[in-house]
Order: structure tokens, then sequence, then C-alpha cells
């Protein structure tokens, strides 16, 4: 059979302003670069050690089971419910989009006992809601979405709703896969047990990883187990030997990936996260504030809105798909609809890490002005 022959690969430089993934530094790709080393090399595992103490401080938590779990943002979701449930275990998932149902689903796959608290897509929830779904139910978790990708809403008030899961023996998992690196993320402060993220949103690393942070009231709950987790690749019980003092082989590293992870927080560290913050609140005002003007207004009121994910209306003679693939094709700049419930009424703008430059909203404004104005 002949070889077959391609070019040298030569892709669109695109703007990334869609829900992930966010533009990459050239710092990170610069360390993505760097010669490989064994997983098991000295070099390495001290590596392994700064990118935990990294991971630490943008969770703000003393946590000493804090690690990047090889892959996406979906196998943090993942290892944070397999490590914790038992068939017949219940847990209870509060649904106000898309990512609260992939946790309902993913919950059910291990044998749990799911049950749902729902709110329609684009509202968040009130501590006392949970805290009556919670009484008298003998939940063994409880798992919601801290900034839901699917609606650009911010579930406020995580404290409170810690508090409530605790006081009915419940621990709480949290999605903060738009937020971590974007807009405070305090798992100490506010309690939180368990907590997942992905690399490529907010800490502008290609996705590849998922942090992942556990407390030490969850690790005896893991330590518990009557059954063995029932996924090999996410047992942390095994996994916390190869992040642990130990250092036992358990699968081979994504060595690239862990340089840029390393690169990516590293910029978060020396950008500090309040002024991290700082900036993805004032360009989400500046890009709020523009789609007012265009008659694209957000979808989500001010007081729970994503400064990290903008999901704003369509405005009258504005086609959903023929508008996105004219910002591609004219203005190289990615947004994406919505679904479910949102398809075709909204888009989903993101300002995330690296992506959430001023000059990026000026460009995306100007763009939309033409594409409404023709």
């Amino acid at each position: 059979m002949e070889a077959p022959q391609f070019s040298d690969l030569n892709l669109s430089p695109r703007v990334l302003l869609g829900p992930g993934p966010s533009m990459v530094s050239p710092r990170v790709l610069r360390a993505m670069a760097t010669p490989l080393l064994g997983h098991l090399d000295p070099e390495f595992l001290q590596l392994m050690n700064e990118v935990q103490q990294l991971l630490r401080y943008v969770f703000q938590t003393q946590n000493e089971l804090t690690i990047p779990v090889s892959g996406t943002g979906t196998a943090g979701m993942e290892a944070a419910l397999c490590n914790f449930i038992e068939p017949g275990d219940r847990v209870l998932v509060a649904i106000n989009g898309y990512f609260g149902e992939r946790l309902y689903e993913i919950a059910g796959r291990y044998g749990a006992q799911v049950d749902r608290l729902d709110r329609p897509w684009g509202e968040v929830f009130d501590p006392a809601e949970i805290e009556a779904a919670l009484r008298g139910k003998g939940y063994k978790l409880l798992a919601l979405v801290h900034a839901e990708t699917s609606t650009g809403a911010l579930q406020p008030q995580i404290a409170e709703i810690a508090a409530a899961a605790h006081r009915h023996g419940a621990l709480l998992v949290l999605d903060t896969v738009t937020s971590l690196g974007g807009l405070p993320v305090e798992i100490d402060a506010w309690g939180v047990d368990i907590a997942y993220s992905g690399t490529q949103k907010c800490l502008s690393c290609p996705p590849g990883l998922a942090p992942l942070t556990i407390n030490a009231a969850a690790r005896d709950v893991l330590r518990s187990r009557k059954s063995k987790v029932a996924s090999f690749y996410l047992d942390l019980t095994t996994l916390d030997k190869y992040w642990g003092k130990e250092r036992t082989y358990h699968h081979t590293a994504p060595i690239t990936m862990n340089y840029a992870i390393r690169e990516a927080l590293r910029m978060v560290a020396e950008e500090g996260l309040e002024a991290r913050f700082a900036r993805h609140r004032a360009n989400a005002e500046l890009l709020w504030a523009g789609l007012e003007e265009l008659d694209m207004p957000p979808f989500v009121p001010l007081s729970y809105r994503l400064p990290t994910l903008t999901t704003c209306h369509l405005p009258a003679g504005l086609d959903d798909a023929g508008g996105r693939r004219r910002l591609l094709e004219e203005f190289n700049i990615e947004v994406s609809g919505g679904f479910g419930p949102l398809k075709g009424k909204i888009w989903r703008i993101g300002l995330m890490g690296f992506s959430s430059r001023r000059e990026n909203v000026a460009l995306l404004l100007t763009a939309l002005r033409e594409l409404t104005r023709s």
C-alpha cells in the first residue's frame, strides 16, 4: 500500500472566544517543546511537586491530595464521582444545565441511587432548597456545578451549600471547570470536599489534564470503601501513591502536559489571583456593555452572571449557525451556540485566561457590529 502524503500542518490562527478551549500563551507552548523526561525521573518528580503546590494555590487549599488527573475535565468529573460511589450509595445532583446532567449520568453509571434537584437552565439554587432536598435522605454525595458552561450562570453561596451538605452527612462535589483561575474558588474557606476542573479554560493550558483536590474528610471516605474503585485508571487509592510520597508507578504520566500546566499555573501565580479575577471581570463588563448596544443582551441576570463565559440573546435577523460561520470565516473568531433548551437562542462567548484581553473584546464587538448591520 502506498504511504499517504500530507502537507505540513498549517492551520488557521483562530481567536478562541468560545466556551473552551481558550487561547494558550506562547510561554506555555514553549514549555511544551521541552525535551521529555521519564515519568519517574527525579527531575520530573520535582516538577510534580511544583505542579501540586501551584494547584493548591489556585484552588486556595492545603489539601495534600491535589493533583492533575490525566484526562480532560470530564475525567476529573468521573474521578470525583467514581472514587466515592459504591453500588447503592445515594447521591443528589443539583441540575441547572448540561454539565449537571452529566454529573447525574456518570453517578448512575457507577451504581448510585441518584436523585435530582432541578432548576430551569440559566437559574441558580438557593441553599435553603438544597438543604430541604437533603433532609432525611441519607445522601453520601451532593454534586453541583459552580460555573455552568452551558448557561453562563454562576452558583453563589457555595459555603452555605457545603455547610448544608455536611449537616446532613453528605460530601460536596463541586465542578469548577469554568471558574478555576478566572474567579474566586476557595476550597478550604468554603468547606468543599471534592472539586475538579480542566486545564483548557481559565488556566489557558491545552486540554488534557483535570485538576482535582480532595480534603481529609473525603479521603477518609475513600479509605473506608468496602469495594474497589470501579475505574482502574482513575482510582485515587493508587494514583495517590504515584503523586504522594511513595512514587509508585500507576500509568505513564503525560509529561508534556505537565510541563504545560506548570507554566500556565506559574503565570497565574505571577499575575496574582486578585489581579487575575479583576481582569476577567473588567473585560466581561466591557463585553456586556457592547452586547447591550448591539441588542444582544446577556441571558443571565447580572447578580449571578459568569464573567468568564457570557451567554447572549441573538438579535432578530441574525442566523445562529450562519452568523457563527461568518465570524469564523471572515474574522477567524470562534464563539459557540447554545444547546439543549437554549439551542438557537443564545451564543456562548468565553473570555477565559489568555483569551480574556481587551483587544479581543474590541475585535469581537467590531465583528458583531458588521454582522448585525448586514
